[in-house]
């Protein structure tokens, strides 16, 4: 079996850690951590086609277009000229599963032999006991800082989302997520704000803080963006997708990470329940997911109570993802897919971008493959499946997001008409009710 460099615990204070980014405030708060934790980390957000261009050299176009661009990227930097390559270490995230959430340290690390930086080791942060041999270990400590790095990042999104495309003073709403993951990144890495009590009164002051910008509550175009994992949530692989339609006059709204954190649990008890296995892991994961999900609710109840819409709990997003495909399709999102975009259309974002990979065959069958159930449940739901790979161009992705954008419009012009029968208040959508549209 061919031997690669492994990360070693004396490297910590030798090497500078390169890290992709993909979920901004949740990301940044875990290099932060690490950071505090004796670490450099660098993350690298670096754009431009020359990423999947230096991707392309080392990894096959067949491979998932997220695999072919973090790989690239790190390529990129590698050949910057910036990092000493004998003292620098590549970090990434692994999941497990069936697909390329497994296998990009192997990808990664063949491709950094035939790049010529072979003696780069790469480390793994990963919940699963993935690379055991690795000098980078994930302590319980850790995996508790990361789990309350994913709440108090969904919920800065959350918030930063139904803020910034209203506040009459632009970017304060930017201004706060940046004090707000300097705050939390200092409480953490001193084991503040991990347990109920504390993460409480940081929701609270978190809330707080947003609904106090002055904002003008305008009709808007709103927009529900979901796909796999990476391409939903970088810039770097939707071609700054929520900053287009930002740019477009829309509202978004993308699904928390930690949904998928919740999949990932809510498979441990599936997997039972389907197929046999231990009752007591399965019981072990059921009483996981009340926890995480009773946290989960606290959260959203605080937003609702500062005048906030906020999404349904986890496990009815799931109930309503039952009504068209079985919880045993896991690869890819599985199931998580196109269960948050039942649960869109079911509070009212009815206009949805699916942003999928063109290599990932899992995600075409449950994003874009269950598009006509949904819209049989949900005629007015108005969804565009969009494609991303080093083929396609940023201007025909764009359009087709135009064009869906166009049908939103005019939606929302005649359902402000005042011709228009009148609608019925949705309940919990302040204060972005100006339209369920």
């Amino acid at each position: 079996m061919e031997q690669f460099p492994q990360f070693k615990p004396e490297m910590k204070k030798t090497h500078t850690l390169l890290m992709p980014q993909m979920c901004a405030y949740h990301f940044r708060m875990i290099r932060n951590l690490l950071v505090r934790q004796g670490y450099k980390v660098e993350l690298l957000e670096t754009t431009g086609p020359q990423i999947a261009q230096e991707g392309l050299k080392y990894v096959h176009n067949d491979t998932c277009y997220p695999a072919l661009l973090v790989i690239g990227q790190m390529i990129d930097a590698l050949k910057s000229g910036k990092y000493d390559p004998d003292h620098t270490a590549l970090i990434i995230t692994q999941t497990g599963g069936g697909c390329r959430a497994s296998n990009y340290i192997y990808l990664l690390r063949h491709a950094l032999k035939s790049a010529g930086f072979g003696q780069v080791p790469v480390a793994s942060i990963n919940f699963s006991g993935l690379e055991k041999g690795s000098g980078f270990s994930m302590t319980p400590k850790m995996m508790l800082q990361l789990i309350s790095a994913v709440y108090y990042g969904d919920l800065l999104m959350l918030l930063r989302n139904q803020t910034a495309p209203y506040e009459t003073d632009p970017g304060r709403s930017d201004s706060l997520c940046d004090k707000w993951v300097e705050r939390l990144s200092v409480q953490l890495a001193g084991m503040r704000g991990l347990f109920p009590g504390g993460m409480k009164k940081n929701f609270e002051d978190m809330a707080a803080d947003f609904a106090a910008v002055p904002v003008c509550r305008v009709p808007r175009v709103k927009v529900g963006v979901v796909g796999e994992i990476y391409v939903k949530y970088a810039p770097l692989g939707n071609n700054g997708l929520q900053k287009f339609l930002e740019s477009e006059g829309c509202e978004v709204c993308m699904p928390g990470l930690l949904g998928f954190l919740l999949y990932c649990v809510c498979n441990g008890w599936i997997d039972v329940e389907l197929y046999g296995g231990s009752r007591g892991k399965a019981l072990g994961m059921r009483a996981l997911t009340d926890l995480l999900c009773r946290q989960e609710e606290k959260m959203h109840g605080i937003a609702r109570q500062h005048g906030f819409w906020a999404p349904s709990p986890f496990l009815h997003t799931k109930a309503l993802g039952e009504k068209i495909i079985g919880q045993g399709s896991k690869m890819g999102e599985g199931w998580l897919l196109p269960a948050e975009m039942m649960e869109l259309c079911d509070s009212g974002f009815l206009n949805i971008v699916c942003a999928q990979p063109f290599g990932c065959l899992p995600n075409h069958i449950v994003g874009k493959g269950m598009v006509s159930k949904i819209r049989k449940i949900y005629p007015d739901s108005n969804i565009v499946a969009v494609d991303y790979d080093p083929g396609a161009t940023k201007v025909n992705q764009e359009n087709r997001i135009k064009l869906m954008l166009a049908v939103a419009r005019e939606k929302l012009e005649q359902q402000l008409s005042p011709a228009a029968d009148p609608q019925p208040e949705e309940p919990l959508r302040e204060p972005s009710a100006a339209s369920s549209m």
